[in-house]
């Protein structure tokens, strides 16, 4: 059954309501939730960033590249939506001047972008799924992630580190995403592209899954080092056999520090005894 089969008016609807599943599927991963709680720690929100911005270079350099073609031009608005510079201005922010050597682009990051090349070069006509689902939700839901960011990081007031969610450019969050569907909705096309449309759109969510599904184990694989510092028993010492050195008792050990005084062996002591008694005997001669 096609997904277009329920005769939606237009594009925005039928990318709305066929995508509906995999949205809640991206807002329920694990990472999204703990977000969505305040549960965000300093490091997990800078590797989230740094995802972000390899993944908004590539749209927007792909964006560039299709801004006159007419099956992407009319959602094409590079003032208002455009991310690359204001995550530039975070990751500065966190990282300091050297922060293209610290970040890294991940596996499921690296998909992602790896696809937004290939749209953008091969089938631009998709590139409008992964604007769609970017931008619309970085000027919704961006606004909540925004407020719980800068509460649970204790961020200043006046908005540095939380440059990716401001959009100066956008007066009037709900009158342009009006604007922005309706544009949308104009790009001429048959009931096929608009499938495949539709379909790209739900890559585009299920990608997001993937890379915050990686974000996650990032997270724990950090924890775990953490915690394995933490935990780490001092290392034992063993005798050849393997088994555990356990020190003497106290008595013992006193006891083997007097006997260790003496010799081992009964004919050495007489010996010794023998010499002590001949050297009394020699002094007192000597003394008289």
């Amino acid at each position: 059954m096609h997904l277009l089969s329920r005769k939606l008016r237009d594009l925005s609807e039928a990318l709305k309501e066929c995508t509906k599943d995999v949205h809640e599927q991206a807002e329920s991963t694990e990472f999204m939730m703990s977000f969505q709680k305040g549960q965000v720690s300093l490091q997990e929100f800078k590797l989230y960033l740094a995802s972000l911005y390899y993944i908004y270079c590539a749209l927007e350099e792909e964006s560039e590249r299709n801004k006159d073609n007419p099956v992407y031009a009319p959602v094409h608005f590079p003032a208002e939506l455009y991310r690359t510079t204001a995550l530039e201005q975070d990751l500065q922010y966190y990282y300091g001047p050297g922060w293209r050597e610290d970040i890294c682009c991940h596996e499921a990051t690296q998909k992602y972008v790896n696809r937004l090349h290939h749209v953008g070069q091969h089938e631009p006509e998709l590139l409008v799924a992964h604007a769609y689902t970017r931008y619309l939700g970085d000027l919704s839901g961006g606004q909540i992630l925004k407020k719980i960011a800068q509460k649970s990081l204790h961020l200043p007031t006046t908005g540095e580190g939380l440059a990716f969610f401001n959009f100066p450019g956008v007066t009037n969050i709900s009158k342009f995403k009006q604007l922005y569907r309706a544009r949308m909705n104009s790009i001429p096309m048959d009931c096929a592209t608009e499938e495949r449309i539709v379909q790209e759109a739900r890559t585009s969510f299920l990608l997001n899954i993937e890379v915050f599904e990686e974000l996650q184990r990032l997270v724990n694989q950090q924890r775990s080092l953490e915690n394995g510092r933490l935990t780490q028993p001092k290392p034992e010492l063993r005798t050849r056999g393997n088994k555990p050195h356990s020190p003497a008792p106290a008595k013992d050990r006193e006891q083997m520090t007097h006997s260790n005084l003496l010799p081992s062996t009964p004919l050495l002591r007489w010996t010794l005894a023998l010499f002590f008694l001949a050297t009394t005997i020699a002094v007192g001669i000597y003394a008289m």
